[in-house]
């Protein structure tokens, strides 16, 4: 099998992190998510995944960190079974395969042009009302060309923390601003975990940089008129810490402990 070369660099780069995270849970013992699709693609991949830094418990911690936004996105479709999702920032997620929508969901996939060339290399495109869209998430025009006709849930992982502020505001704005009705799902850092960004091997080892932390999620209702936080998950508290291996369990522990550090991660739901 010819293995697919990867030269991404930068912010893009650390998608191969999320991407091994998953993968390598999908092969624990007491996997989280059960990706299998994520450790296929590691296979034809040709890159250093030791350059992730990621072991058996932040791996664990990707699987479920995705999980709490798959369990998000699948309540949201439930309640409302024609429904656009906005994929943001998708990299090489099996989110679309994982929770397997039915013709009646619109799906958009977006990342960047390089990032969806890959993708469409390594990922079969799956069926349905499926669009695989390359475009910043920071332009304006691929929001335009998504029908506001249905309600829209937006899930984003991995974003917030590599935009600025400034351009994380406008991106909530457009899309509250476009859609009748839905919510938002996305992870995030407080500025404590923005200031030890180097601690993270992916981020430092990518020459990528982290420039937005949210400490007071509530602060993000006034940038839209009927914008409500429904949920603050901090990471230390995320369902399922059980499952990640002995020595997680008591660094989550200790961290739950400390102020300062506590609330380092979080994933966030609004609705709008």
């Amino acid at each position: 099998m010819e293995r697919e070369k990867v030269t991404l660099t930068g912010a893009p780069e650390t998608l191969l992190a999320t991407l091994y995270g998953r993968a390598l849970d999908s092969r624990a013992p007491r996997s989280v998510l059960h990706d299998e699709a994520a450790a296929r693609a590691v296979e034809r991949i040709d890159y250093d995944f030791r350059r992730t830094g990621i072991t058996a418990t932040t791996a664990a911690g990707v699987a479920l960190r995705g999980r709490q936004l798959d369990a998000w996105t699948r309540e949201f479709l439930d309640a409302h079974p024609e429904a656009t999702v906005l994929h943001l920032a998708c990299g090489l997620d099996t989110r679309t395969q994982r929770l397997a929508t039915g013709p009646s969901v619109r799906w958009i996939d977006l990342d960047h042009p390089d990032v969806v060339a890959l993708r469409e290399r390594l990922l079969p495109p799956p069926a349905g009302d499926y669009r695989l869209v390359g475009a910043s998430v920071t332009d304006d025009r691929w929001l335009q060309a998504v029908p506001a006709d249905r309600p829209t849930v937006a899930v984003f992982e991995g974003l917030t923390m590599y935009l600025r502020e400034e351009d994380g505001r406008r991106l909530i704005e457009r899309i509250t601003g476009r859609f009748p009705g839905g919510q938002l799902l996305f992870d995030c850092y407080g500025t404590i975990g923005i200031r030890l960004q180097k601690l993270v091997t992916a981020v430092r080892n990518s020459g990528a940089t982290l420039h937005w932390g949210i400490d007071d999620p509530r602060e993000l209702e006034a940038w839209h008129d009927g914008l409500v936080l429904l949920d603050a998950l901090r990471s230390v508290d995320m369902p399922g810490l059980d499952l990640l291996p002995r020595a997680g369990r008591v660094e989550m522990r200790v961290l739950a402990l400390l102020p300062k550090l506590r609330d380092v991660g979080r994933i966030l739901r609004y609705r709008f």
